[in-house]
């Protein structure tokens, strides 16, 4: 069957035939503007969020596929996440005690039968809906592809097997837990396998070292290197393995050092080697290996919204208000805005295109046109303030002037330091003295008289710079919330009957520290450091969820290792202990009383974890774990600091070098205007380094579309043409 094509009066080859089913062909007759225009916004909101555009694109699933990636539904969705993890807390073993100390722990509260299944099915019904709409909507072949859709739906049949499991054996079985491992592990990390192995390699040389260099002799009192630190090859390798976190120097070093000094040189070679050199390096690899990932994954968003603003433009080509007389194919302006009305986008982007639009000359954009008009959404977000209140009075504009001028702001800065050093002297003065002795009046006037100023400073910015000005300023927002807290427990005697008089003064004093942090927008390299910092927190959000991933899987794992393994020294029976009369030995577990560090419940192992990742101690876990549990415990925690510290830290300090780098640059290059900010995301970071796709290519893509298949009339108009004539 040929088609006419409406953008010249020849005839077609065939190469537009009707797809069967959802799949729709968008051929040059364009009989469905609304169609059209549905699919524009669509493919618009996908180039914003940087999504994929192969899906269904028929009018039933452009409905559900809105539908699905509404603010509703995503809301929906993070929120059954949330409590599906956060059952963790609650289901045996329950978190839900004032300590975690095997010592002074009170059995906690766990949940009837059923309670916690009741709500993981409902959670589980939820995913449900999640994964059959997404498998729907991408279509049959593209699921074939999507391996990790493939994993989701094999975990929640292994999760539903689990519930069934859980309750045949009336809530007694724990393995509920292991589920939300699954669940939990939806991202990788980079591939580190060199610089593992160069670890491996150095600590492996140093070990063997170490094991010929302080081997057994005759004279046991002069063996106590090897008695303590490299009695066999697992205690060699964990020795230096912790010094290698330099969080047991000096005294892995000091027997040998106490019998002869040439001993350090082994010990301070391979700290320089293993820390200084190596370890440094890992992080100058990481952030390499991170840094070309990220750009990678940058610039497949970027591709992925040039296709979907290029995919917006073929679909609305294909309208019938498009000229046939156009020797390319091209997209009317009313076309454009009647999308813009409808798509979901900021406020700020769509309002820059309409007024791009409106200024425009011309009825008709070409393809680069239109692209062009969607490179605002690269450009950097700009919050502009409120005007400041007009007054006619020459009085007003003269209090205006002198209480909206910086210099203002700066006393107020003057004054907030001299409340600080205030209460410090104070603090100097009373540290000694005990309760009954302290005179709290004396501080609580100081506070009384700084309060009323801080009081008396909001008021006046209210004046000169209005409401909605005062209001549009975080670090306003901030000065004036903590000036009503003080101000309500100034004068709320009510409180004194939860409150002492020393524990109201205490609070009063940590709020006036707390209020402090307003010094920071006046100081233009501190204020570019917690830009910096806020920027990660904003939008590396997915990022940081790699280490909840890794806690949530490894905290999981923990408790199932190791619940009940610690118990305190009066009931040893219990526990699979091998400790002998040591146990009490300077810096053991038991000495160091580290009893609230267990995996006995959630939260406990996270803490515990936490703990580990600081590496500060860490040894005391190694050995603590490995007597009352298992010599093998130590693969697990070593694990946990490899992934943790060793390799998401080092990313974390990658990704902090990059933003503070670009804010560094463009600090220098961008003049500060006091009534505008910019806000910049990740993508922007790289933008100056990315490579635009060319029009080949997007096209080739789009011609892949599993559910679009666009006429290859409007690009061949001209040879149709050139023949006919």
């Amino acid at each position: 069957v040929a088609h006419r094509c409406q953008k010249c009066s020849g005839v077609s080859d065939g190469s537009c035939v009707p797809k069967p089913s959802s799949a729709l062909i968008i051929n040059c007759a364009g009989a469905d503007n609304d169609l059209y225009i549905n699919q524009a916004i669509v493919f618009i909101e996908d180039a914003i969020q940087y999504r994929s555009i192969n899906h269904r694109v028929d009018s039933k699933s452009l409905w559900l596929y809105r539908w699905y990636y509404s603010r509703t539904c995503q809301w929906i969705l993070s929120l059954t996440i949330t409590v599906i993890l956060a059952l963790a807390f609650i289901e045996e073993p329950s978190s839900l005690t004032v300590t975690s100390d095997v010592r002074y722990r009170l059995p906690a509260w766990n949940p009837p039968c059923g309670l916690t299944e009741s709500i993981e099915l409902l959670c589980f019904l939820v995913f449900m809906v999640d994964v059959s709409v997404k498998s729907y909507l991408i279509g049959w072949k593209e699921f074939w592809k999507n391996k990790w859709l493939m994993a989701y739906i094999l975990t929640l049949i292994v999760s539903f097997a689990d519930w069934i499991v859980s309750l045949s054996f009336f809530c007694k079985e724990n393995s509920s837990m292991m589920k939300k491992t699954l669940k939990s592990i939806n991202s990788t990390l980079p591939e580190m396998a060199s610089v593992v192995l160069l670890l491996a390699v150095h600590l492996s040389l140093f070990t063997m070292f170490a094991m010929l260099l302080f081997a057994r002799t005759k004279d046991n009192q002069q063996d106590k290197e090897w008695v303590m630190y490299f009695r066999n090859l697992p205690e060699s390798l964990t020795s230096l393995l912790v010094l290698l976190t330099t969080a047991n120097n000096p005294d892995v070093m000091i027997p040998a050092y106490s019998k002869n000094r040439a001993y350090s040189i082994f010990f301070i070679l391979f700290t320089v080697l293993g820390n200084l050199f190596l370890m440094n390096l890992l992080t100058a690899i990481i952030y390499n290996q991170f840094r070309g990932y990220l750009l990678k994954s940058v610039q497949s968003s970027l591709f992925r919204r040039r296709l979907g603003i290029r995919a917006a433009f073929e679909v609305l080509s294909s309208l019938k208000e498009t000229p046939a007389s156009a020797q390319q194919c091209c997209v009317s302006v009313g076309a454009l805005l009647q999308v813009l009305q409808k798509a979901e986008m900021d406020s700020r982007c769509k309002q820059a295109i309409m007024r791009s639009l409106k200024m425009c000359s011309c009825d008709q954009l070409s393809a680069a046109q239109f692209q062009k008009l969607f490179e605002e959404l690269d450009k950097d977000a700009i919050k502009q303030h409120p005007p400041s209140p007009e007054y006619q009075s020459h009085f007003m504009q003269k209090m205006q002037f002198a209480f909206g001028h910086p210099y203002f702001g700066y006393l107020g800065n003057v004054v907030a330091l001299a409340n600080i050093i205030s209460i410090c002297v104070v603090l100097v003065m009373d540290a000694d003295k005990q309760l009954s002795e302290r005179d709290d009046f004396f501080l609580g006037a100081i506070n009384c008289f700084f309060i009323l100023y801080y009081l008396l400073e909001m008021l006046l910015k209210i004046l000169a710079m209005g409401l909605r000005r005062y209001l549009s300023y975080p670090s306003n927002r901030f000065d004036g919330l903590l000036t009503v807290i003080l101000l309500d427990s100034l004068w709320r005697p009510e409180l004194m009957g939860l409150l002492s008089l020393w524990d109201m003064v205490r609070l009063v004093n940590m709020l006036i520290v707390f209020r402090f942090l307003r010094i920071i927008p006046n100081m233009k390299f501190m204020a570019l450091v917690v830009t910096t910092l806020l920027d990660l927190v904003k939008n590396l959000r997915a990022f940081a969820g790699i280490l909840l991933v890794v806690f949530y899987a490894f905290a999981i794992t923990g408790i199932m290792l190791f619940k009940g393994a610690v118990v305190p020294l009066g009931n040893t029976s219990a526990a699979n202990t091998t400790h002998d009369n040591g146990t009490l030995q300077c810096g053991t577990y038991e000495q160091l009383e580290y009893w609230p560090n267990n995996f006995d419940d959630f939260a406990a192992a996270v803490v515990t974890l936490w703990d580990v990742m600081v590496v500060n101690n860490w040894q005391v876990f190694l050995d603590a774990f490995s007597r009352y549990a298992s010599p093998w415990a130590k693969i697990y925690f070593v694990a946990w600091w490899l992934i943790s510290s060793v390799i998401w830290v080092n990313l974390f300090v990658a990704l902090l070098l990059e933003n503070f780098i670009h804010k560094w640059d463009r600090r220098c290059q961008r003049e500060s205007l006091s009534d505008i900010e910019y806000q910049r995301t990740v993508e922007l970071m790289f933008r100056d380094v990315l490579e635009e796709p060319t029009e080949e290519e997007l096209m080739e893509k789009l011609h892949q579309h599993p559910h679009l298949q666009l006429c290859s009339l409007c690009h061949r108009i001209r040879p149709i043409n050139e023949t006919m004539g």
